[in-house]
C-alpha cells in the first residue's frame, strides 16, 4: 500500500506541475496580456517554483562533455565498460590525459541517489586521473529472477570492478560505501589479491557511527531492525520491471533527507522566488540544477538497506571486529599494502567527525607512514566531494597522496 500510495500522490502532483508551467509561462509570456498585469510576474514565479518542486525526477545523465585543465579545454569521453544487473561500470577518460595516470575507482554510494550526485567528484579527478565510477541501478528495474543484492554483493562487485580495471588501481569511496570498500580492501589485502588497489581514501563513511553521533545515526539507533523491516519496506508495483521485489523506497530516503533540513530547503525555494521575480535566472537555475539532482532518487533492495542499518549502524560490526563477508569474519589487520586516506568534514552532519578516520585506528597491521587524514574545514557533508572546497583543498590532498603511494605520477596535462 505504501508504493501505491506514492505513485497515487506522484501522478496527481505530475499533473499538478504540468498545469503550474502553463500556468507560468502564460502569466511571463509578452505576447500575452495577462503578463501585463500587476501581479502577473509574481504569480508566473510562484507557479514556476511550485512546478518544478512539484515534477517527477527520472535517472540524470552525467553529462560531462568537457574540462578544463591548465587553461585549456578537453573532451571527454565516457563509456559503460562492465554491465551487470544492479550496476554498472562506467569509465570517464579526457583528452591529453597521460598514459600513465592514475586509475582511479569512485565508489558512488547506494543510499537513494544515483551516482550523478558525484558529477562534480568526477569532473574533478578526471583532470589527472582515468576515472571509473560504479553506476547502480534502481532495485525498482531490477527483475527479480536477477536474485538478491546485498552487502556481501556489493563487495563482490567492487572487487570484479577493480579485477576489470587491473593491478595498480585506487579507490575512493563517498559516503556509506567507505565500509564495503574498506571491507573489500582487507578481503583483496589478505588473498594477496593481484588487483588489490594501492590507495583507499573514505570520505565522509561511516566507519564507527559512535564517534560524534548524528541524527542519522540516533534514528538508526532508536528502533529494533524489526521495525525497520516491517515499516519502510516495500513491494514494487506492478508497473515497473522489478514488481514484486521487496526495496527500501527512494522516496522514503529524501522524505527523511529534507525533513532533517526542512527549514534550509523552505528557504532555498523562497530565495529562487525572489531570484525568479526579479529576472535573476542564473541563481535561480542553480537552485533548480541542485534539486534537480537532489530529488532524483531510486531505491535500495530491502536486504542491502536492513543488512547495512543493522551491521553498520546498530551491531557496529565493523569497530567490534564482527563484520564479515560469505560467512567469514573481515579482519581489517589483513591491511599491509593499501594506504589509506580519511576525509571528513567539519560541519558534516551525517557522519561526524571521527566516523571515517576511526578506519585507521582499526588497520592495526598498516604502517603509520601509509595512513592519512584530512579535515575539511567549514565543510558540510557534500563540501567534502562536490563545491570549490572539494576543488581547491580536498582534491589536490586525495591527488597528492595517491601520487605519494601510487606508482605513477600525477600530471594535470599532457
Amino acid at each position: 500500500m505504501l508504493y501505491h500510495a506514492y505513485e497515487l500522490q506522484r501522478s496527481w502532483l505530475s499533473s499538478a506541475s504540468a498545469w503550474a508551467s502553463i500556468g507560468a509561462e502564460m502569466l511571463s509570456n509578452p505576447r500575452l496580456p495577462l503578463g501585463y498585469l500587476g501581479m502577473g510576474s509574481t504569480m508566473a514565479s510562484a507557479l514556476e517554483v511550485f512546478a518544478h518542486a512539484a515534477a517527477p525526477y527520472g535517472k540524470p545523465a552525467f553529462g560531462i562533455e568537457e574540462v578544463e585543465v591548465g587553461g585549456k579545454v578537453f573532451a571527454v569521453e565516457e563509456a559503460t565498460v562492465v554491465n551487470k544487473p544492479f550496476g554498472d561500470l562506467k569509465r570517464f577518460t579526457r583528452e591529453g590525459l597521460p598514459k600513465n595516470a592514475p586509475r582511479l575507482l569512485i565508489v558512488a554510494p547506494m543510499s537513494g541517489h544515483y551516482a550523478t550526485l558525484l558529477r562534480g567528484t568526477v569532473a574533478r579527478m578526471i583532470e589527472s586521473c582515468e576515472v571509473y565510477i560504479t553506476d547502480w541501478a534502481d532495485a525498482k528495474l531490477v527483475p527479480t529472477h536477477e536474485g538478491h543484492f546485498d552487502l556481501d554483493d556489493y563487495m563482490d562487485y567492487l572487487i570484479e570492478f577493480l579485477e576489470f580495471i587491473g593491478p595498480g588501481a585506487h579507490m575512493m569511496a563517498v559516503c556509506q560505501p567507505s565500509v564495503p570498500a574498506l571491507a573489500a580492501t582487507a578481503i583483496m589485502n589478505r588473498d594477496k589479491h593481484p588487483a588489490t588497489p594501492k590507495t583507499l581514501t573514505m570520505m565522509g563513511g561511516p566507519i564507527d557511527t559512535r564517534e560524534s553521533p548524528t541524527t542519522v545515526n540516533d534514528l538508526a539507533m532508536e528502533r529494533p531492525i524489526e521495525w525497520f523491516r516491517h515499516t519502510v519496506i516495500a513491494t514494487v508495483p506492478m508497473q515497473y520491471r522489478g514488481a514484486g521485489r521487496r526495496v527500501y523506497p527512494g522516496f522514503l530516503q529524501l522524505a527523511g533527507f529534507m525533513s532533517m533540513n526542512l527549514g534550509s530547503h523552505m528557504m532555498s525555494h523562497y530565495e529562487m522566488f525572489k531570484h525568479l521575480t526579479i529576472g535573476d535566472d542564473e541563481s535561480a537555475q542553480a537552485t533548480k540544477d541542485f534539486y534537480d539532482e537532489y530529488r532524483s532518487v531510486c531505491d535500495m533492495t530491502a536486504e542491502f538497506y536492513l543488512q547495512t542499518v543493522e551491521e553498520v549502524f546498530q551491531k557496529h560490526s565493523i569497530p567490534n571486529g564482527t563484520f564479515e563477508h560469505r560467512g567469514k569474519r573481515v579482519d581489517l589487520g589483513h591491511i599491509t599494502g593499501t594506504a589509506i586516506l580519511a576525509v571528513e568534514g567539519e560541519r558534516d552532519d551525517i557522519s561526524g567527525v571521527g566516523q571515517t578516520k576511526a578506519a585507521l585506528h582499526f588497520a592495526t597491521g598498516l604502517a603509520e607512514s601509509k595512513k592519512g587524514y584530512y579535515l575539511a574545514e567549514g565543510a558540510g557533508h557534500y563540501g567534502i566531494f562536490n563545491g570549490s572546497k572539494w576543488r581547491n583543498k580536498v582534491a589536490p590532498t586525495v591527488e597528492a597522496f595517491i601520487a605519494k603511494h601510487g606508482s605513477a605520477k600525477l600530471k594535470a596535462v599532457a
